[in-house]
């Protein structure tokens, strides 16, 4: 199989990372759009979905699994605890720290995004069949497992 393609007259090899790239700047702005729509941000999303699966976690640990700096942490958490989305409690254990949980109104917008994330991922996957999609998310799991990269954690975090 030919691993080299033409490019503007010039033999170059396959572009993998230039594809990855193309195609996740277009899911980010797709799944951009859908939480605007709740008025979200995809970082705000991500904080709701981070607490789904660990409720109570501190902000300094939720800012480090976000790979957000915790000075900007604070603040970001604030906003979403005005909306009443997310609420602190103190941390029975080291009253200096607060434990982060989802509210009722947190888990119902946490479904309403679920929503916009199957039909994100539909739109981008719809050239595919259940099998290549299932095989295209095997991959690129293994490629995140290699780099170390954190699952489940966008690099768009860390400029929030």
């Amino acid at each position: 199989m030919d691993t080299k393609e033409e490019s503007a007259g010039h033999r170059t090899p396959r572009a993998v990372g230039f594809l990855l790239a193309q195609v996740g700047a277009h899911a980010a702005d797709r799944f951009a759009a859908g939480t605007a729509a709740l008025d979200l941000t995809p970082a705000q999303a991500g904080l709701l979905r981070a607490l789904v699966f660990r409720p109570g976690r501190s902000q300094r640990e939720l800012a480090d699994d976000l790979g957000m700096p915790p000075s900007r942490f604070v603040q970001f958490a604030d906003k979403l605890e005005e909306r009443g989305l997310i609420e602190r409690k103190r941390n029975p254990d080291d009253r200096r720290l607060h434990a982060l949980f989802l509210t009722p109104k947190g888990q119902a917008t946490l479904g309403e995004l679920g929503a916009v994330a199957i039909e994100n991922e539909a739109q981008l996957c719809r050239s595919l069949t259940d099998d290549e999609h299932r095989q295209l998310a095997e991959l690129l799991g293994r490629i995140v497992a290699d780099q170390g990269l954190t699952p489940g954690v966008h690099p768009g975090y860390k400029s929030v």
